[in-house]
């Protein structure tokens, strides 16, 4: 992210004189998505998505690529269907009884939705690290080592031994952890607690990552080693993460999608959605009119 853009995110939010507006009170007309939506790169295309919990919608038509080995920021209001958008994703909304999903989601071609799929494989394609740290009650090596074991991807001990050094190390880890594998997970601190999750989902080689708020419980140092680790990780993996944080959606995507009330309103790269939004919510939430 350029310096100009980290400049005018840092500096304080435009307001009217009578404050931020609601969202109830914009009263500008949604029209279809603009800007950039689709890739020639895609890993994941979701076409014509709704989301519904019993009769309420929650998402509306949203229809996004989200290419390979990128870092895509979903950003927008609180309540704005950007979670519910990201669950759909690895059918994490399967575990909601009320919840209903219409629409295409594509992982390299293929339907995730259709009958045959296993969405337990499917997790495993696409892994998730949510907004608390949520190590199992599990020593260190044993959080990391579980998914490997149940779908057996090691022939032996000495197998799953490499494998979990090495997602420890690609989540930044391996080296403050390796004199304690067997100590409990829970007693780490919370930044380490949360790369120890990044570890387990790294340790059954997924193809994509989905983050919820990675970092939006910890603390300014171990944010920043989570950011870092994101862009380390796009080198192997496609990644989707959902932040509150404009800040960080600057540092650590290539490509920002903007929704609103369970719209997707503006898809672009991140420099121009940061710097020169094309759609007048989009603009109104990023100079912090509301949110």
């Amino acid at each position: 992210m350029n310096e100009a853009v980290m400049n005018e995110l840092a500096e304080p939010t435009m307001k009217n004189k009578s404050g931020p507006e609601t969202e109830e009170s914009l009263n500008i007309e949604y029209t279809e998505t603009v800007g950039q939506p689709f890739c020639d790169d895609a890993k994941i295309k979701t076409k014509n998505v709704n989301v519904f919990y019993a009769d309420n919608q929650a998402i509306y038509d949203v229809s996004l690529d989200i290419g390979a080995h990128e870092v895509i920021a979903l950003i927008g209001p609180s309540g704005c269907g950007k979670s519910t958008y990201l669950r759909t994703l690895n059918r994490m909304n399967d575990t909601i009884d009320i919840c209903r999903v219409e629409g295409q989601i594509l992982l390299d071609g293929e339907n995730i939705y259709r009958k045959k799929q296993d969405p337990v494989l499917l997790r495993a394609r696409v892994g998730m690290v949510f907004q608390k740290p949520n190590p199992f009650p599990k020593s260190i090596y044993d959080n990391v080592a579980y998914g490997p074991r149940i779908h057996g991807l090691t022939k032996n001990k000495a197998e799953l031994d490499e494998l979990v050094e090495a997602s420890l190390t690609k989540a930044g880890l391996f080296q403050e952890v390796k004199d304690r594998l067997h100590a409990p997970g829970t007693g780490l601190s919370g930044g380490q607690q949360q790369r120890l999750c990044i570890a387990r989902t790294i340790a059954v080689q997924p193809e994509v990552i989905l983050m919820d708020e990675p970092a939006s419980a910890l603390d300014p140092i171990a944010t920043a080693k989570i950011e870092e680790l994101i862009n380390e990780l796009k080198e192997n993996f496609t990644i989707v993460i959902v932040t509150h944080s404009m800040q960080q959606a600057a540092r650590v995507s290539q490509r920002t999608a903007y929704f609103h009330m369970g719209r997707l309103i503006e898809v672009g790269d991140t420099d121009q959605i940061f710097t020169n939004p094309s759609h007048e919510l989009t603009e109104k939430y990023i100079t912090g009119r509301f949110g």
